[in-house]
């Protein structure tokens, strides 16, 4: 890779890291609501300027483009605003490096992928280990709900690129996420509404927001697409498996988050058992008729 897609690599590790500390500081003081609104909001009105003259490519598969956004956006946005009200940043973070390993069963269950390999599969149990790992090592959540909330954001990344492969194909990256972010904009708008906040946050909280909207979502998206121009999908999307350490690090260092040895561990496990079961051996290979989801859309935006 050149030095230009080596420093685009850094950025998005970075960028796609940070995500998860400006949201449990702006969850703090707004709803769910209002941060998945106004990261979207924010996007959608940088982003489509960009993206307008393509629209129509968009509209011809409205119907599968609206299932990718439930799916990468509108859901897990929500879970994810909302479990963070009740678990750590660096937990957060770390949850969301398991997206790659339930993308790989759900290749498999719906046939993209036509067998999964020892070493794959290995890669499974590692990685749930690690996950054990962090829940023994003092990386807690006020119960089980917010684990969960991240495991479901985590299927819905997995789910996403699957629709993306098979039905998205066509239709170009850009104008699509413009597009998807308009949906999530709209639909979020009546429960930001409703739970309109009754003081004006900190400045913290509204920087955060801005922050999230330009830098995480707007700009973020921006610089994955000229990355993956550049250094190709495949390369593009091991930005996964640092964005949960860059998500560690802010946490420990900036909000206090517990760093013992066992967490330690439960990472490197998380990290490991994801790069073992996303890499495919000689023996494997997709089924031919689509592509795989690292071919699309890349890592999981946070």
């Amino acid at each position: 890779m050149t030095r230009r897609t080596w420093v685009l690599f850094a950025a998005m590790c970075l960028i796609w890291g940070v995500p998860y500390l400006l949201i449990s500081a702006s969850v703090a003081e707004v709803s769910p609501a209002m941060v998945v609104f106004s990261r979207t909001a924010i996007g959608a009105v940088v982003l489509l300027p960009f993206a307008w003259r393509q629209l129509r490519a968009v509209w011809a598969h409205r119907w599968p483009v609206l299932a990718f956004a439930l799916l990468e956006m509108v859901g897990p946005w929500f879970l994810l605003s909302d479990a963070e009200r009740h678990l750590s940043s660096s937990l957060a973070g770390l949850l969301i490096a398991f997206a790659p390993v339930l993308a790989l069963v759900v290749a498999r269950v719906i046939g993209l992928e036509r067998r999964i390999g020892r070493l794959r599969v290995l890669g499974l149990v590692v990685a749930v280990g690690g996950v054990a790992a962090l829940g023994g090592g003092g990386m807690e959540a006020s119960g089980a709900w917010p684990v969960i909330e991240m495991l479901l954001v985590a299927v819905g990344y997995a789910i996403a690129p699957q629709v993306a492969a098979v039905k998205l194909r066509e239709v170009p990256a850009l104008p699509m996420t413009a597009v998807c972010l308009t949906i999530a904009a709209l639909i979020s708008a009546p429960f930001a509404a409703a739970t309109w906040p009754t003081t004006t946050p900190s400045a913290t909280a509204l920087g955060s927001l801005v922050l999230l909207g330009l830098l995480c979502t707007a700009l973020a998206f921006l610089l994955f697409f000229r990355l993956i121009a550049e250094a190709g999908p495949a390369r593009a999307t091991a930005i996964a498996y640092v964005n949960p350490v860059v998500a560690l690090a802010l946490g420990v260092s900036l909000r206090g988050d517990p760093l013992t040895p066992l967490i330690v561990a439960g990472a490197i496990l998380v990290l490991a058992g994801t790069f073992l079961a996303t890499r495919r051996t000689r023996n494997e290979s997709p089924t031919p008729s689509a592509p795989t989801p690292a071919e699309h859309e890349g890592a999981p935006a946070a």
